[in-house]
């Protein structure tokens, strides 16, 4: 048994983004099943932690017309994992799903309902928005400030969570010893199921839970944010961090940072795993897979996608520039009604950001279209197979990440070849699994040691504190 710590590995369904190549001569629909099963069935092949999905509310526009890389739709993420379920037997299946614009009876309802279905193996990433552009298609609209998003997330998933404990885990008896069959009208022991009695800032539920406890008791929870909120809000709920740090210092920092603020919320690194996404590039040699990079970052960065793409820091109509001529020399329109609408903006100094581009592209004369493929490319590894797969364990043996959410360029074929080569060499060195435990939950392929509210509970009969104040330090309801 190896003594080096273990890689975990997630694969990205590829989306409706600038990544992903449609125009590829492999490249299929984003919305027939036959992509997402063969994309499950070849992660599970390659023994994935999980399989992940993005979702959409609503296509994004720009300049009042649909933005083009999301003309392929955007399924609805339970529909399609609820399908995968049928498909797979080990791969844990995880749902990116808002909690600004569900409600928490609801959604705790399908997810419970998705972990019965997988016998063990749902998630769900959760995600917030402020944007009132995705609001609008819900009875709220998007009368939900900034500042509250995260409050709102915490108090959901601390309520879905109260949910999903007011089921004992032996209190369906029909079928047992206890309660013999059905037909004799016994389906539950009322008094091992809590009616949920919540009264808090963001929701009022009351009333009976209507799914008895799932296999994992709790999904396993996933967390994108990258704020100082968003990383709070993971070191007090995750056990799966989704980040954007790729980069190997950066990686390292985000690391430390995500640590430090779990230590200060009394919870250990080993309960939660940092999962950056990265794409990748195999060549026979370094040389081949540097020119294969190019041109893949060439399909992705198209003449249309590059000129929208300076448009949304711009925020203006950039239509009559050459694409393979200068930056443009007006100034972005920093008080007008944004053109993009949909998309999450990162960038909060746009002016330190234009300037840093003209430096840039006056220092090696770039086009627009040359920088727009410089400043999108984000965390991802290029070169031989063997390359890969040591930057991986690099990255995992020096505490820079736990692995990585893997996101091919092409759908649904696009994780073939790394599946083919970089995960035997992975396995090889003795850092990847070589089967799945039969029957073991995502919480368990995950090598997480149970549930948040499982190891509170141990914490205050370790510690002998009191309830109230061992739930709150954990982030939990007692």
């Amino acid at each position: 048994m190896s003594t080096k710590r273990q890689v975990h590995l997630a694969a990205h369904f590829p989306g409706v983004n600038n990544t992903t190549i449609w125009s590829d001569d492999r490249a299929e629909s984003q919305i027939a099943f036959s992509s997402f099963e063969h994309f499950a069935r070849n992660a599970e092949r390659g023994f994935f932690d999980f399989l992940f999905l993005a979702e959409g509310l609503r296509l994004r526009e720009q300049k009042g017309r649909i933005h083009d890389l999301d003309v392929v739709g955007r399924p609805n993420t339970l529909a399609v994992l609820a399908a995968l379920a049928g498909v797979t037997d080990h791969i844990g299946l995880v749902g990116t799903l808002q909690t600004t614009f569900n409600e928490p009876v609801e959604l705790a309802k399908q997810l419970a309902t998705l972990d019965h279905l997988t016998d063990g193996r749902a998630g769900w990433n959760v995600v917030t928005s402020s944007d009132a552009f995705h609001g609008a298609n819900f009875r709220r609209g998007g009368f939900l400030d900034h500042a509250d998003r995260y409050t709102r997330a915490a108090e959901f998933i601390a309520l879905s969570r109260e949910l999903w404990d007011s089921w004992q885990a032996d209190a369906v008896v029909a079928g047992t010893a206890a309660g013999g069959a059905l037909a004799d009208g016994v389906f539950a022991d009322r008094s091992r199921i809590r009616d949920v009695d919540h009264h808090g800032a963001q929701f009022d539920v009351t009333g009976t839970f209507p799914v008895p406890r799932s296999p994992q008791r709790h999904p396993v929870i996933v967390q994108a944010g990258d704020s100082d909120e968003g990383r709070d809000l993971a070191a007090t709920n995750a056990e799966v961090i989704f980040s954007l740090h790729t980069e190997f210092d950066d990686a390292q920092a985000f690391y430390r940072d995500v640590t430090e603020r779990l230590e200060r919320v009394g919870r250990s690194k080993d309960e939660l795993q940092i999962l950056p996404g990265a794409t990748f590039v195999i060549g026979s040699s370094a040389e081949d897979a540097e020119e294969r990079s190019n041109a893949i970052r060439r399909a992705q960065v198209s003449p249309a996608t590059a000129i929208a793409f300076l448009e949304q820091v711009w925020n203006r109509d950039l239509s009559s520039y050459d694409v393979d001529g200068p930056l443009p020399t007006i100034e972005p329109d920093y008080e007008g009604t944004a053109i993009t609408r949909g998309r999450a903006r990162h960038t909060r100094d746009v002016p330190a950001l234009v300037q840093s581009w003209r430096d840039l592209a006056e220092a090696e004369h770039l086009s627009i279209r040359d920088l727009v493929i410089r400043a999108s490319t984000r965390g991802g590894f290029v070169g031989t197979a063997s390359h890969i797969a040591a930057e991986i364990d690099r990255y995992v043996q020096e505490r820079a990440t736990d692995g990585f959410v893997v996101v091919p360029h092409t759908n649904p074929y696009g994780l073939d070849e790394f599946v083919d080569t970089v995960v035997p060499l992975l396995q090889e060195r003795g850092v990847y699994r070589q089967s799945y435990d039969e029957g073991a939950t995502l919480r368990q392929t995950l090598d997480l040691p149970g549930t948040i509210r499982d190891r509170s509970a141990a914490a205050r009969t370790a510690a002998g504190a009191g309830p109230a104040r061992a739930a709150a330090s954990a982030g939990v309801l007692a």
